[in-house]
Order: C-alpha cells, then structure tokens, then sequence
C-alpha cells in the first residue's frame, strides 16, 4: 500500500457528542442514502491527452528547431494563477481538481484533503507539500517560441485548465524536474512515462512550440513503447 505523508500535522483533537439512540438510526439512513447517491469523492486528474498514435503523429508535425536563448525570460511575463471563478485561482481549481475530499475555506484555500502525485506514487494530505507542475514549463515554452507571444497569450497558456498542462505533483519531484525537456528528465515513476510523454506532445502541438532533435528522439523512443 502507498505511503501517505503529511509534513505537517494538520489534526486537532475536538470533543463531540454521540448522537441519542433515537436518532441514531435515521442518521446511519441519512448516512447511507447520501452515499448512493453522491458516491465517494474519487481523484480526479488534468485533462486527458491525446492517445499514443495522434501523440506520434502531432510530434511528426512539430518544427525541429535548436532550443532558443533564455534571454529576457522571466515568469512574471507568463501570469499565472490568476482568478478563475470567485475567490479562486488557478492553483486552488487545480487543487480541488486533483485531489480527494477537498475541503476549501471561503477564500477557497484547500484545508483538507488527499493528493495522489502521479509523478512520483506519493500521496499528501497538506496541500502546502504540492506543487502545480506546467507540464511544458514556462521557460521551456520561452525557448520554443513563446518569447514572441503576447503576454495575454502566455498567461493563457500558464494557465490553461483545458488542456494537460496543469498537474498538482510533489513539491520536491517539481523542483527537480525544473525547466528540463524530457530528453533531460522524466518522471520517477516509470509507468507514467507514456502518459507524460502524451501530455507533452499534446501541450507543444497546440501552442505550436518547438521541439530541439534530443527531446523529440527521446519522446519517439517513449511514444514508441506506448
């Protein structure tokens, strides 16, 4: 069984009343009957990406090109988290999205909750100890042809819920990841290579970035294998 980690203890102990026998079984009734028709709250996930066989297809149309200059690179010119609906950025929509039972206060901050990190098999219950991966990052996106975007268009794609471009991951396995392509680095989890490498090629294929000979040798060898 997977691990479950929490940095931090987030438990308060608190008294509470047992219910009267009068009550008791209509409320295992009330109990029950939600259940069947709710259901359990299940981890959602990002959108789906492409298959295997369109992924190989939309890399075959990307433009082979040398990785651009990071020159004038900065994430402040990629806007991110903006306000989606209310309170709510996008971290916290990606939050609710990618976990289970996701309690959120009133200025929609996740207080509770269970994360899965599929890049690594690690499941968190602070969301403190996640970060939102841009699967294609920022400065990636920079060097492959986004330097030449609106920063209206940047901050839709740092943003953007419509495609496999978001990912709440473990903060550490992020970091790591950094801006690397995956011809420098994929995720630890050998089984979800595949579908990283779909994620990618979807992103890339939609915002028609670029791809350098190494990163697209190396997501032909994974396609290859799907």
């Amino acid at each position: 069984m997977p691990a479950v980690y929490a940095r931090r203890s987030t438990r308060h102990t608190a008294r509470t009343r047992r219910p009267r026998p009068a009550f008791a079984a209509a409320a295992v009734v009330l109990a029950t009957a939600a259940t069947l028709l709710t259901g359990t709250s299940a981890q959602a996930a990002p959108p789906a990406p492409v298959s295997a066989a369109t992924a190989r297809t939309y890399l075959a149309d990307l433009t082979v090109k040398a990785e651009g200059s990071s020159d004038g690179y900065s994430r402040d010119k990629f806007p991110h988290w903006k306000t989606q609906s209310g309170a709510c950025n996008t971290r916290e929509v990606v939050l609710k999205r990618d976990g289970t039972n996701v309690e959120q206060d009133s200025s929609c901050a996740a207080t509770s909750g269970t994360w899965k990190s599929a890049y690594d098999g690690a499941t968190w219950t602070v969301a403190s100890d996640l970060d939102i991966d841009h699967v294609v990052p920022l400065s990636e996106a920079w060097k492959s042809g986004a330097n030449g975007w609106t920063t209206a268009q940047r901050e839709g794609f740092a943003n953007d819920l419509a495609r496999p471009q978001l990912i709440a991951v473990t903060d550490n396995v992020n970091q790591a990841k950094g801006d690397k392509d995956p011809a420098e680095w994929m995720p630890p989890t050998a089984s979800y290579h595949c579908y990283y490498a779909r994620m990618w090629v979807d992103v890339k294929h939609h915002y028609k970035l670029t791809v350098n000979t190494e990163e697209k040798s190396k997501l032909s060898s994974v396609l290859s294998g799907c």
